[in-house]
């Protein structure tokens, strides 16, 4: 089949392919004599494995160890199994920041609820977000925070 058909019935584009194909993940198709290449059903179904490994986390660089792992004949269980668990390791890092922002943020907004806005006359500073820092002012340990930049995005002009 040629390389559209192949992109649609994958589910990715003509340029995806390529890329594929430029980096080792898919092996180059044979050509015809008019320069067109000829995909057959292994490149379909190497196609569907690199997209279900991305939806599961997984980069194509460890999708390129599986796939190069398999091709040399070598059982990829254990070694998927290694990558799965450590994705599901950084999920969990990131499920941890993400509860402890969302603690300062309902933490920030408790407080906006009980400060009288009238009082609020510095132009350089909110006193909602600078009462949350002087809650951690005087103990031994700095208070523990996630850093809020790192899990919320910011959209320009915000």
């Amino acid at each position: 089949m040629r390389i559209g058909e192949l992109a649609e019935k994958a589910g990715v584009t003509s340029k995806t392919i390529r890329y594929y194909e430029s980096i080792g993940l898919i092996e180059d198709a044979p050509r015809h004599a008019n320069g067109y290449r000829d995909y057959g059903q292994d490149a379909l179904t190497q196609l569907r494995f690199i997209r279900d490994s991305q939806a599961a986390g997984l980069t194509l660089a460890e999708t390129g160890e599986i796939l190069a792992m398999k091709r040399a004949g070598e059982s990829t269980c254990h070694h998927t199994r290694e990558l799965l668990d450590h994705r599901l390791a950084d999920i969990d890092r990131q499920i941890d920041s993400l509860l402890a922002a969302k603690a300062e943020l309902l933490a920030m907004s408790a407080r906006a609820e009980a400060l009288d806005p009238v009082e609020c006359t510095d132009p350089d500073r909110c006193q909602v977000i600078e009462a949350g820092r002087a809650e951690g002012q005087g103990t031994h340990e700095p208070p523990r925070r996630a850093h809020l930049g790192s899990a919320i995005p910011v959209r320009a002009g915000a």
